[in-house]
This record gives structure tokens, C-alpha cells and sequence, in this order.
């Protein structure tokens, strides 16, 4: 039996699943890291997309958000991240992810969610998986996290210490 493979072996090694789980991320908050923590127990690679959304006018450049998602996600071995714009499907089939990682925070979400599902799936056949966020972060935004800080409350607990550190820069000048 030297030298051969056993067939579950094989099989194992042909199942790898890779997720991709997009969004702006301006800026990523803990309530990201948490979906992408958990994603990384459930794939065997996550690929961290950062859409380049030109309907939007981001706080954050496109390298600011990369380098801050690097360092958030830097100790996961099997996270990477990347840009892109286009359809997400299109991202999808490059980067050999079968699986969509979306958040859904309330009711809300999930009908915007759902119809995006839906959708990339009649046009991939990629499969979406709906994962809620941990209690702590279920009431936790970008949008949110940007006006408290802009009016000069705090985002620690709410954010990576980096994003804390880069969001008292924007808002309140580098000696902040």
C-alpha cells in the first residue's frame, strides 16, 4: 500500500473550499474581523475583497483600507486580501471562491442580501452564506463608527487599533 493515496485523502483534497467576502470597508470594524475570523474557521481560504465603489466617496483611500485590513488580519494564515470593481461573480471565478460571505446584521439586510444572492447565483452559480454577527457588534456600521468618531466620541472596542488610530488622524489632526 506504499505510495498510493487513500481515496478519501484524495477526495479531501479536492473539496477545498475558498469564500470571498466583499465590501468597502471605509473603515473595516470589529464587527468585520469577527465574520472574517469566523469565516477563516469554516474555509479553508477567505479572500478579503475591498469593492473600489466610484458611486461612493470613501473616508479612506483604497490603500489606506488594504494596509489597515492586512494588519487586522495579518495572524489568519488563510485570509488574503484584494481590491476589486465589477460584478463580485467576476472576482468570484479569478480568485476560485465558490462561496459569497455576507453579513446580516437585521431584517434589512436581508432582503437587500437575499436579492444579491439570488442574483450571483443565476449568474455564477456561486453560493452565498448569510452569517450574523456576534451580539456585541449585531448594531455596528462603518457609517456609524465614522460619525461617532467625527464627533469626537470614542471607537475603541469598535474598530482595530490602527482604524482608531487613522480615524482621531482624519478627524482631529496627526497629533490627535
Amino acid at each position: 500500500m506504499q505510495g498510493k493515496v487513500h481515496p478519501v485523502a484524495v477526495f479531501h483534497e479536492s473539496m477545498k473550499t475558498r469564500a470571498v467576502y466583499p465590501g468597502t470597508f471605509d473603515p473595516v470594524t470589529n464587527g468585520h474581523i469577527d465574520l472574517i475570523e469566523r469565516s477563516a474557521k469554516l474555509f479553508d481560504s477567505v479572500v478579503v475583497a475591498i469593492l473600489k465603489n466610484s458611486e461612493k466617496v470613501p473616508l479612506f483611500s483604497i490603500e489606506e483600507r488594504v494596509e489597515m485590513l492586512e494588519v487586522a488580519v495579518r495572524r489568519l494564515k488563510n485570509v488574503s486580501v484584494t481590491t476589486f470593481d465589477g460584478l463580485l461573480v467576476d472576482l468570484a471565478e479569478r480568485c476560485g471562491a465558490s462561496v459569497i460571505v455576507r453579513g446580516i446584521r437585521a431584517v434589512s439586510d436581508y432582503e437587500y442580501e437575499l436579492q444579491m444572492a439570488l442574483m450571483n447565483r443565476r449568474l455564477s452559480k456561486v453560493e452565498t452564506v448569510f452569517m450574523l454577527p456576534a451580539e456585541a457588534y449585531s448594531y455596528l456600521s462603518s457609517r456609524l463608527v465614522k460619525e461617532i468618531s467625527l464627533l469626537g466620541g470614542s471607537v475603541r472596542g469598535l474598530v482595530p487599533p490602527l482604524v482608531e488610530k487613522r480615524l482621531r488622524s482624519k478627524y482631529t489632526g496627526p497629533k490627535a
